[in-house]
Parts: C-alpha cells; sequence; structure tokens
C-alpha cells in the first residue's frame, strides 16, 4: 500500500510541478512501479498487452464513434437552433436568457457528450446575447459553464464511456441512468437562476416576448435534436442495439443531418474526420497509461488493502462516500475530468462495489463529482473555457457567477446518495 502512496506522489509531482502529460506521467509510473514488482520482462508484456487490447477490442470503438457524431452535431448547427427554441419560449421571463442558455445547453448535451465542446459551444452563441440584453457578467458566464457540465451527465457521455470501459460496468445502462440526475441538473440550475433574479432582477432583465409564430418556427428547426437522442438512446433502452452499435448509428445520423443542414463539403468533412481521430487518439494514449498504472496499483495491492482498512475501521459506507466527495472536490481543484476519473476509478471501484454499492450508481456519482470538478476553481476546465470567450470579463467574476450553481449541484449529490433510485430506476427496468 505504500508503494502505491508514493507513486501517487510522485505521478502527482509529475503532473503538476513537471508538467508532464498524464498519459506519459502515468505509463512511466506504472511501468516501473510493476517491474519493480514482477521484472522488467513481464512489464514490458503487460504494456504490449494492454496497448494491443485498448487499440484492437471492438467495445472500445464507441468512443470515435461518439467523438466523430458530436463533431458533425457541432457542424450541423444544432446549438444556435436550441438556443434560439429556448430563448423564444423563456427570454420574456427575469433571467430567461440564461434559463435558455441551461435548457439549450441540456439538449447539445443529448447529442454531444462532451462538456468542454457544450459549454464552447453555448458560449459562442449565448455569451454576446446575454451581454446585448444587460445581463451580469457573473450571471451571463456562470449559466454557460455550469450548463456546459451537463454534457457529460445527459447521454452519450464520453466520460461514462470510459468508466464503463476501465469498470467493464455496461454502457448503455450507464447512459440511461444519467437520464433523471441530468434532468435535475437543467432544472436545478434553473432554479438559481429563479432565485437569483428574484433576489437582484438587473442581473438578468427580461426580453421582449416572441409570438407563437415565432416558437413554433424555431421548434421546428430542433426536431433532429430530439430525434438523434430518441434514436441512440431509445434503442439502447429498447434493447434494439448495443451502446457500440447506437454509437455508430448515432454518427451516421449526425452525419446525415449535417449534410441536410449545411450542404456536403468535403474539405470541411475530413477535417471533423482529422479532428475526431487526433481526440481519439489522445483519448486512447491516456486510456493506456492509465490501464498500466491501474495494473501496477493492483498488483501493489492498494485496492484490497483500502478494503481491509475500512472494514478493520468498521466504518459506515456513508462515511466512505463522503470521504469520497472531500477527495473528488480536492482533486477538481488541481486536475481535469479525465484524468481525475482515471487515476481514481480503479483504485475506489472495488472498494466501492466491495461495500454493495451498485457500480452503476457509482458511475453516475463519479460522473456528478467530475462535473463539480469541472467548475471548481482554480483548474476547473469550464472557466478557462469561458476566460477564452470573454476575456474581458475577469476570472474572479466568473467564479463568483459558479458559486450558485454549485449549490445545485449539492443538492442533487445529496439526493443521489440518499435516494440511489434517483440514478438507478431507469437501468432497473432495462433488466439484462
Amino acid at each position: 500500500m505504500i508503494d502505491s502512496l508514493v507513486a501517487f506522489g510522485v505521478l502527482l509531482v509529475l503532473i503538476l510541478v513537471a508538467r508532464v502529460p498524464i498519459a506519459v506521467a502515468m505509463l512511466v509510473v506504472g511501468f516501473v512501479g510493476y517491474a519493480l514488482y514482477t521484472g522488467v520482462t513481464p512489464a514490458l508484456a503487460m504494456v504490449g498487452r494492454i496497448a494491443y487490447d485498448t487499440g484492437l477490442t471492438y467495445e472500445f470503438s464507441v468512443l470515435p464513434l461518439f467523438i466523430l457524431m458530436g463533431g458533425f452535431v457541432n457542424h450541423a448547427g444544432f446549438a444556435s437552433d436550441l438556443y434560439t427554441a429556448a430563448h423564444s419560449f423563456l427570454g420574456r421571463f427575469r433571467g430567461g436568457l440564461a434559463m435558455a442558455t441551461v435548457v439549450a445547453s441540456g439538449g447539445l448535451a443529448a447529442i454531444s457528450g462532451s462538456s468542454l465542446a457544450t459549454a464552447a459551444t453555448m458560449g459562442k452563441v449565448a455569451a454576446e446575447p446575454m451581454r446585448r440584453y444587460g445581463y451580469a457578467d457573473s450571471l451571463a458566464t456562470g449559466s454557460i459553464a455550469a450548463g456546459g457540465t451537463l454534457g457529460i451527465m445527459i447521454p452519450p457521455s464520453v466520460i461514462m464511456v470510459i468508466y464503463g470501459l476501465i469498470t467493464e460496468t455496461s454502457i448503455g445502462k450507464l447512459f440511461v441512468a444519467g437520464i433523471i440526475p441530468g434532468l435535475l441538473g437543467v432544472l436545478g440550475y434553473t432554479a438559481v437562476i429563479v432565485v437569483l433574479t428574484w433576489l437582484n432582477p438587473k442581473l438578468g432583465p427580461a426580453a421582449e416576448p416572441s409570438s407563437w409564430s415565432v416558437r413554433l418556427d424555431a421548434l421546428k428547426r430542433v426536431w433532429g435534436v430530439l430525434a438523434l437522442f430518441l434514436l441512440v438512446i431509445g434503442g439502447i433502452y429498447g434493447g434494439a442495439f448495443t451502446a457500440t452499435e447506437a454509437a455508430g448509428i448515432g454518427a451516421a445520423g449526425a452525419f446525415i443531418f449535417a449534410v441536410m443542414r449545411r450542404g456536403f463539403d468535403w474539405r470541411l468533412m475530413l477535417r471533423i474526420l482529422g479532428e475526431s481521430a487526433r481526440t481519439t487518439g489522445v483519448l486512447f494514449f491516456i486510456l493506456m497509461g492509465a490501464l498500466i498504472f491501474a495494473n501496477f496499483v493492483n498488483r501493489a495491492g492498494l485496492p484490497a488493502a483500502l478494503s481491509t482498512y475500512v472494514v478493520s475501521l468498521g466504518a459506515e459506507p456513508l462515511l466512505v462516500i463522503l470521504t469520497l466527495v472531500v477527495i473528488y472536490v480536492i482533486l477538481g481543484c488541481l486536475l481535469e475530468s479525465i484524468s481525475m476519473v482515471l487515476l481514481t476509478v480503479p483504485t475506489f471501484f472495488p472498494l466501492i462495489v466491495g461495500l454493495g454499492y451498485d457500480p452503476i450508481w457509482f458511475g453516475i456519482f463519479v460522473v456528478l463529482m467530475v462535473e463539480v470538478g469541472l467548475i471548481t476553481p482554480p483548474v476547473g476546465l469550464n472557466l478557462f473555457v469561458l476566460r477564452a470567450i470573454v476575456p474581458d470579463v475577469s476570472t474572479g467574476t466568473i467564479i463568483r457567477g459558479i458559486v450558485p450553481f454549485l449549490y445545485s449541484d449539492i443538492f442533487r449529490l445529496a439526493l443521489l446518495v440518499f435516494i440511489p433510485s434517483t440514478a438507478l430506476v431507469l437501468p432497473n427496468l432495462m433488466g439484462r
């Protein structure tokens, strides 16, 4: 166990101090640690086996397919149409444009799978209108950053795919489990905006109301979002196809919508394919490094030692979960989302399952904690996204805008911990 803790310390130093890429740091520390236990030859064999399995395992193909789907969705221009539709219904209320941002983010999340992509896209679409109508910068940026986190909770989700791959948990059930917590996130963030603008109406003035003809026209332009979501998630829930097959069908559907809405452009399509390939390559490299490091941690006996230690203390399972909340909040201040998942899940997963928690439930718990990490200073990635989009707004202003939305996440976390059916009711109805 001591060896594992030392390895974690070395890993954090390499990542945070030496600025070594996370994939390289995990690969090097994992390989060296494994070699010290088994020898160089078995360690090299382990690295080769993981590289081969990661690249050629059929289930792993779900990752590039969902990334490609997100690329086509962005090209199709659904984000601006979602925002326009939400704006037409909610804009006339105080804080309505911020509420429209959250609702549109939830809609985009249903076909994107990435929080950073959701935050960046919605930032480009929604920041300027809110500022034009006199919204406070804190509320405008806070709603965009918080809404962006929904990208990894509302399925499909890249983080859920990674969690499912490294824990061998059903990706389809993870997707379905994220629906209710994701909708609660939309409602919670909207409630925060309502309260803030009720306390201080100057934060988000009402816009002019839209006619029903405008609303209906806006709705006609977003039917593709609902169609793609129902196709992918409905097919998984109904048992028509697996998560991997759903990813392929979703990518094909997104490609068709992109061509229908924007026309076919070889150069643009090649760029989307190239960006998807680069993103996939980076993620696979990180995944390989994480699996190598996890092999070392398991060989060193850390998960078993943690389980034995917790049992010897007689700690309540709830106390263990609250401890993990603290750990994730601290890590969220230091690491980005994928690093958090890949560093912690291989270690904590055996412990949590040993305590009797459902693997699907723990997956949603991890995703929610990563959501919090995305807007936790100083390294919450959505903060950097907003700084790039509105460079004239200070980081302090963005942080002040985000804090109220964190209260909503705390409430959602309490619901998840004390009412596990929040995440499990839908996957339990799926059966096998």
